[in-house]
């Protein structure tokens, strides 16, 4: 039996899109990239399509965002203390994620995009390079604390962590096992980001 949304209390504002976003993990985690309709997540979120296309007119702006939503912000990034930690739990988060509804859609993204059905440009746009904020703000903690000559930083250095993961991901599916993290962080990462002198 299909519920009426218009008979259930209405939900507005961060309520209604927590619902929404949620929805749409679930329905990536269920049905993936592919399967995911509007219809379905609205069904599911109990909000009518409508409330969902006037926020997010295509099925791929409303799966970014919804992913976004889900992924580390570097507001929330690990501070163990010390770089190596920092960057085994700040990849090791963003390793989980890729094996999650995150991956997912990612997945179905850049299949639609060799296909020519997404520009790539509104991916990087919704991404807002979140990967190299978050790495930034593991850095500068690590500068501060003297752990990371600040010369040494650059955006290719910064970037490298995550096109690692990404690359196994995209190229081995996951899950991404934790011995390839703390890899990427004691081979790459960590020779890449040292202290002065």
């Amino acid at each position: 039996m299909v519920t009426d949304h218009r008979k259930l209390p209405r939900r507005r504002g961060d309520a209604l899109n927590a619902a929404i976003y949620q929805a749409t993990l679930d329905e990536l985690a269920e049905v993936g990239y592919a399967g995911l309709t509007m219809e379905r997540v609205a069904e599911r979120a109990k909000a009518s399509k409508a409330s969902l296309y006037r926020r997010w007119p295509t099925r791929i702006e409303l799966v970014m965002e919804a992913v976004y939503q889900s992924l580390p912000t570097p507001g929330r990034s690990p501070d163990l203390g010390n770089l190596r930690d920092d960057l085994v739990a700040m990849l090791s988060l963003t390793a989980q994620a890729l094996s999650g509804p995150a991956g997912e859609a990612m997945r179905g993204l850049l299949g639609e995009a060799l296909r020519g059905e997404s520009p790539l440009s509104a991916m990087r746009r919704n991404s807002q390079g979140m990967a190299r904020r978050l790495m930034e703000e593991v850095v500068r903690r690590a500068v501060e604390r003297g752990e990371v000559d600040p010369g040494d930083v650059t955006p290719l250095r910064l970037d490298s962590g995550h096109a690692l993961l990404r690359h196994h991901f995209l190229f081995e599916g996951p899950p991404i096992p934790e011995r390839l993290v703390v890899e990427i962080v004691d081979q790459v990462l960590m020779p890449l980001l040292r202290p002065r002198g």
